[in-house]
């Protein structure tokens, strides 16, 4: 087994993201670091997604049923950001489950600002903090130094985990990555 720390990399406006999401800090036996990625940054485009195939991913890991917001695609880019600033603040983790599920348990918008407060406020995050912190160089930086790291790391598609050098990518890249941390066969 593996004592390196796995990445997990996703985007808040990749509903495919979602599912993994919320299984990697159950599934996974060393828990990730979270990264957050503009999917677009990497060529990824979430503006035709799968959603029967999200939906029984959704389904198999016992969420409760997909509210796709009215609007799709979203721009998440402020909630990326808000995710970047959240990993930086200990808080990446709490703030993008809220995300996630505000868009896709809730249905509503992560391109609406209102809807980025609400999941920042369900991890404290405050409104004030967050509407400053998003508009620093130093956070709009991280996200793209962020995109660079998943470039490099060889990410292609979202959600992806990577582990000691090798990337795992699409939605079976929990058990993927699972193996490779317990060396266990895929």
């Amino acid at each position: 087994m593996t004592s390196e720390q796995p990445v997990f990399y996703y985007d808040l406006g990749s509903p495919e993201c979602y599912p993994v999401a919320e299984r990697v800090i159950s599934e996974l036996s060393v828990m990730p670091e979270w990264e957050p990625v503009l999917g677009r940054s990497l060529g990824v485009d979430n503006a035709h997604p799968d959603r029967e195939a999200v939906r029984l991913a959704a389904q198999a890991a016992g969420l409760q049923p997909l509210r796709w917001p009215a609007a799709w695609p979203p721009d998440t880019e402020q909630a990326m950001l808000t995710a970047t600033y959240a990993k930086r603040v200990g808080r990446a983790v709490a703030f993008s489950l809220a995300a996630f599920r505000q868009a896709f348990a809730g249905g509503r918008d992560l391109g609406d600002e209102g809807t980025v407060l609400i999941a920042a406020a369900a991890c404290e995050m405050h409104p004030t903090a967050i509407l400053k912190a998003i508009g620093l160089r130093s956070v709009i930086g991280a996200l793209t130094t962020a995109g660079e790291r998943a470039r490099s790391a060889g990410v292609t598609t979202l959600p992806a985990i990577e582990v000691s050098g090798q990337t795992f990518g699409g939605p079976g890249c929990v058990e993927a990555a699972e193996a490779a941390l317990t060396g266990a066969p895929r």
